[in-house]
């Protein structure tokens, strides 16, 4: 009777294992039914009608649905709506696409409950709309391929974070792609020639680090920002060309086999911050008389085959700028230099194998300073953080500060708040600033002070006011102070509060416009959150803290101060939980003063109202944004000029995120990473209605 019992038991066992199989697997398909609806059926899948489960469905060459254990890993649909091109302008006529029902954002949520893909095929199947972010959802991905669809857009910044095993070359079709602004493909085995990118008009930022690249250095475009290649096997020179990027902050072709004379104009580009030539095969000499820009702040021209003297402005570090040159054959510090043979004999030979190339630098890295080590594990470290590693900063004198303002007169004056006076001054070199004085409430020694502006001075992104130095005004031993200037870039046209209707009619933004400044700047507040470590919450986001440069780019100003001015924070944040309670929430809808999300919601708010609303309480707030996701109430509220500039579908998105992030309850509120995605979705839905529009005025014409 125990043996039946023991043998009665095993087999429920095993039921109960094949049943719960049976139900994810089952959960599986009908993921994939619903995949198939929202591909409206195509008649390539007629094969899954009547099918439970999907993964034992015979291959088909339109279909294959591939499993292992328990988990859906490839997933290939070809179809037919292919597109048809216009015989006169050779372009695509997209009227094979999925219906107006199609919502892509919804049809990639779907597509993420199968964690385990690791082939995603869908081809030719009509599929429309901008590619989302969450695409990054699926961890396990090796292989994406949605050609033949009609997809458009910028690429999706959060597809560089999936675990790539990218090989082969670049394709071509990669210059095509003129909205994209980043392109970072590093720690790959991305081999082959890099395409030529000189038509991508918005890139931004190139970063292929860590790749098997080995071809030579192509043309770029002229508005990069960040170039980061470090790590390859690129060979020949460094083209004359890149002495015209003068949007160059961050150049990085250290571990390549590069040869011949760096170009001088690299140097003194207007904009370069961070010039790091390290281990390649550069030789010659430096001309004596080359110039270096006021902004390089670090150079690295080590385990290279220089010879001669080193120009003046390389000759010495200093608080302004760090250079590195040991390895080289110089006529300076012999004990870190090879014999000049050593590097002639190697000229003579002529180009040597990246691999000797690496031998070579084993041996001499016996000579380099423990410094010089030092700080390569910390650029290296550093280089994850972001792409600009080494912001230019440097330590200004009182005195010089003192001329620039003309010893702070009242004209030079912009205003005061809560961070202290600023002024606007110019250097000796001619160049504007803005100088912020903080008056500290709570009295640091030197040393500590120094550290906390170390780490404010290494956060640099395209849309953050750049930091270039700071004055203590007080004694030079380790005794405690109470004020320090903060040097910033001067941004000259002014606040974005400034350009908002109820302020100046004249320069008031269109909605695309404003759009395209709340993008920047939710890029800028995500990488103070992520691109750091620790992050930067907190981070003072008004109106009149985001500026706009000569191109009327967005930059943010006065973040991150918190590391120094925490009495000033402690206090403005007791004035503000006052305010707060004055409309008495329930207590567990208490708000986070802390939580940039909720702040800015309130600057989306205020964008699209046109008048300042920072005097409201945090219910009123809430009321204001939950009015505007009502299509009638919002023409009633919203700036005429947002209003008459933007279509229904741009607006319904953002206005229910705004509504979102300034929820009373926080755990309500979006991540800023979906606030991003969706200020950059409505951007496109907006960009094709003024399309649109374009097209029936000139049809009209």
């Amino acid at each position: 009777m125990a043996r039946s019992f023991s043998f009665l038991a095993l087999v429920v066992v095993c039921l109960t294992l094949v049943t719960s199989s049976h139900q994810l697997l089952s959960s599986q398909s009908q993921v994939l039914q619903q995949l198939r609806k929202q591909l409206e059926y195509p008649k390539q899948l007629d094969a899954w009608n009547g099918t439970k489960d999907l993964c034992y469905v015979p291959f088909s060459p339109s279909f294959t649905v591939s499993c292992e254990g328990e988990s859906v890993t490839e997933l290939k649909i070809v179809g037919d709506r292919l597109a048809k091109v216009s015989s006169f302008d050779g372009h695509a006529v997209p009227d094979h696409t999925l219906s107006e029902s199609f919502v892509v954002d919804s049809f990639f949520t779907t597509l993420s409950r199968l964690p385990g893909l690791k082939v995603v095929i869908l081809v030719s199947l009509g599929i429309w709309g901008p590619l989302p972010d969450k695409i990054h959802r699926l961890e396990s991905l090796e292989v994406l391929d949605l050609s033949s669809n009609f997809l458009y857009g910028s690429i999706p910044p959060k597809i560089s974070t999936m675990r790539n095993r990218l090989k082969g070359p670049l394709s071509d079709s990669i210059g095509r792609a003129k909205s994209l602004t980043d392109l970072a493909l590093s720690n790959n085995k991305i081999s082959g020639e890099i395409p030529d990118l000189s038509g991508l008009t918005k890139l931004d930022v190139l970063d292929l680090r860590d790749n098997e690249l080995d071809s030579g250095l192509p043309e770029f475009p002229k508005g990069l920002v960040t170039i980061l290649l470090s790590n390859n096997s690129l060979s020949g020179e460094i083209p004359e060309k890149y002495g015209s990027l003068s949007w160059l902050q961050h150049l990085d072709l250290s571990f390549n086999a590069l040869e011949g004379i760096p170009p001088a104009s690299l140097f003194s580009l207007p904009n370069i911050s961070y010039l790091n030539l390290a281990s390649n095969l550069l030789s010659g000499s430096l001309p004596s008389s080359l110039t270096c820009s006021s902004q390089l702040g670090f150079v690295d021209i080590s385990a290279n085959k220089l010879t001669g003297g080193l120009p003046s402005c390389l000759s010495s570090n200093s608080d302004k700028r760090v250079v590195k040159f040991t390895g080289n054959c110089l006529s300076i510090d012999p004990q870190h230099q090879h014999d000049v043979a050593y590097c002639r004999e190697f000229h003579a030979k002529g180009k040597e194998s990246k691999r000797r190339g690496i031998v070579l630098l084993i041996a001499v890295v016996g000579g380099l300073s423990s410094e010089l080590l030092a700080n390569a594990r910390y650029i290296s470290q550093a280089t994850k953080l972001g792409t600009q590693v080494l912001p230019t900063y440097r330590v200004f004198s009182l005195e010089e500060l003192k001329e620039a303002t003309k010893n702070f007169d009242r004209l030079s004056y912009i205003g005061e708040g809560s961070m202290g006076k600023l002024y606007k001054g110019r250097l000796e070199n001619g160049n504007y600033v803005a100088i912020r004085c903080l008056a500290l409430f709570r009295r640091y020694s030197i040393r500590n002070l120094k550290l906390r502006l170390d780490l404010l001075s290494k956060l640099r992104h395209p849309h953050l006011v750049c930091l270039l130095g700071h004055c203590i005004d007080g004694p030079s031993d380790d005794s405690s102070v109470n004020r320090v200037y903060l040097i910033y870039e001067y941004l000259p046209n002014g606040n974005l509060r400034n350009h908002l209707s109820e302020h100046n009619l004249e320069k008031a933004m269109n909605w695309s416009d404003r759009l395209a400044v709340l993008i920047g700047i939710a890029k800028a507040v995500h990488f103070l959150h992520t691109g750091v470590i620790p992050g930067f919450i907190n981070n003072r986001l008004k109106t009149n803290n985001i500026l706009l440069d000569e191109h009327y780019r967005a930059k943010l100003s006065d973040y991150g101060l918190s590391i120094i001015t925490e009495e000033i924070d402690k206090h403005e944040a007791r004035a503000e939980g006052q305010k707060h309670a004055q409309s008495k929430p329930p207590p567990s809808e208490t708000i986070n003063l802390e939580d940039d999300v909720y702040t800015f919601g309130s600057i989306i708010l205020e964008v699209l109202v046109g008048t300042a609303v920072s005097d409201r309480d945090a219910s009123s707030l809430s009321e204001l944004a939950m009015s505007l996701t009502n299509q009638d109430e919002r023409k009633w509220a919203l700036d005429p000029f947002v209003y008459s500039t933007s279509s229904q579908e741009s607006l319904s998105i953002v206005t229910s995120m705004t509504n979102k992030c300034l929820s009373l309850e926080s755990s309500e509120r979006p991540s800023l990473e979906d606030v991003l995605w969706n200020l950059q979705y409505a951007a496109q839905v907006q960009a094709t209605a003024d399309g649109e529009q374009r097209s029936d005025v000139a049809s009209q014409a």
